[in-house]
């Protein structure tokens, strides 16, 4: 019998803040983290705006010996690690260890730092490469050093599917507590990526937006004059634990996790299928995982990026696996106010979608002014809203056709 998965701790460092109280405040009120990229000088590029962190330092949450040596993806996540361990109240040590293990996913890792260094080389020679160069971008320091600062030592890995790498972390980490192979999880996600490279890239794509003079309506899912999303950055970690484990050590508990569903398009390099096959197929996977019907669904994190095609296919999808229901039940994208993590998106969304069930609270798609006549479901325009909320799902979709959906759902004894 699989055992039932519960969220005990939760830890954020995001556009909107650093820690989960001042994020989610900022998320129900409204508020953009979206401005002027300061990170290097964007004035030749199309974007100019990105979803960028303040007021971050490394050293608040590790030494500052190791704040050099890691990128600031790895930073985010170490930082977002403590917050949800402290949180927990989740004690690792010499009897436990083994039992504890940590799944990530960040898409694009050190990219920053790998731009550096190919600048370094051309201009200077191999002898300038630093020596932690190697350790500082590759995505799987992400879970590795949480494993040497934590001490968590049961299954460790790292993933990079793209848009969904966050989800698919904690879903794995889900199925690893449910068959037994661990009793604790630290998942999540983070990325960095406000770099020159990533915004031309995306800009070559045309898939960036370029409101420019308005960075706070830049990002608007669902709105009929979306323009592209924005970038973003930082991190989502949450505890997981077996149901038996969190009640015999007396953890808070904010949501159970119940179903988990993955599927792959088989369609295009970067375009969802129109008719958001790939999307259906991974809904109504997890809901038969879950056990329980489309009715039951309160709620939606919509993967919601502000781009023409994922926001309307996605909708389609919706509608396909919820038939009349989806004009009932609440769908939002955080996106809206947090910018696009990418590999990070699943990891934030996910701790969103559990806050939003503990607290009875729904979080807004700002900047939602003109309707789309295709994107027609409840976006939750603009404002926060009081609902009881049983079951939730969270979507996150990613380039090459990679999918993934959670269903969070209220604990009940």
């Amino acid at each position: 019998m699989n055992k039932r998965v519960v969220v005990t701790g939760l830890g954020l460092v995001t556009p909107l803040g650093i820690g989960v109280t001042p994020t989610w405040e900022s998320l129900c009120a409204g508020k953009s983290g979206v401005g002027e990229i300061t990170r290097f000088d964007s004035s030749a590029y199309a974007t100019k705006i990105a979803a960028e962190i303040k007021d971050f330092k490394p050293q608040d949450f590790i030494p500052k010996k190791d704040a050099r040596r890691v990128e600031l993806f790895i930073a985010y996540a170490l930082a977002a690690t403590r917050m949800a361990i402290e949180d927990s109240g989740l004690v690792i040590d010499s009897t436990n260890a083994t039992r504890v293990g940590t799944i990530t996913g960040c898409g694009l890792g050190g990219l920053r730092f790998i731009e550096d260094t190919v600048l370094r080389v051309s201009e200077k020679g191999p002898k300038w490469v630093s020596p932690f160069f190697i350790p500082m971008m590759i995505g799987n320091m992400v879970p590795g050093l949480i494993s040497v600062h934590f001490g968590a030592r049961g299954p460790n890995s790292s993933l990079a599917t793209a848009c969904a790498a966050g989800a698919h972390a904690v879903g794995n980490s889900f199925r690893l507590i449910q068959n037994g192979t661990a009793d604790a999880m630290i998942t999540g996600g983070a990325e960095a990526v406000i770099s020159p490279s990533c915004i031309a890239g995306f800009n070559s794509m045309k898939a960036l937006s370029t409101r420019n003079d308005e960075p706070e309506k830049a990002s608007r899912p669902f709105d009929r004059d979306r323009d592209g999303f924005v970038v973003g950055e930082g991190s989502g970690i949450l505890i997981l634990e077996a149901l038996d484990h969190a009640l015999g050590r007396n953890a808070p508990i904010y949501a159970e996790i119940t179903g988990y569903g993955m599927t792959g398009d088989g369609y295009h390099m970067t375009s969802p299928p129109p008719d958001g096959n790939g999307a259906v197929r991974c809904m109504a996977a997890a809901l038969e995982d879950a056990g329980i019907d489309g009715k039951q669904i309160d709620y939606i994190n919509a993967h919601g990026t502000s781009t023409q095609l994922n926001d309307l296919y996605e909708s389609r999808a919706i509608k396909t696996v919820f038939k009349e229901h989806a004009h009932s039940l609440a769908v939002s994208s955080t996106k809206s106010m947090t910018g696009h993590l990418l590999g990070g998106a699943g990891g934030i969304e996910t701790v969103f979608t559990a806050l939003t069930i503990h607290k009875d609270v729904i979080p807004p798609t700002i900047n939602y002014e003109n309707q789309d006549e295709e994107c027609d479901l409840d976006y939750v325009p603009n404002v926060a809203r009081n609902k009881k909320v049983e079951n939730a799902m969270t979507n996150s979709f990613g380039f090459g056709g990679t999918n993934a959906t959670l269903i969070l759902a209220k604990y009940k004894e």
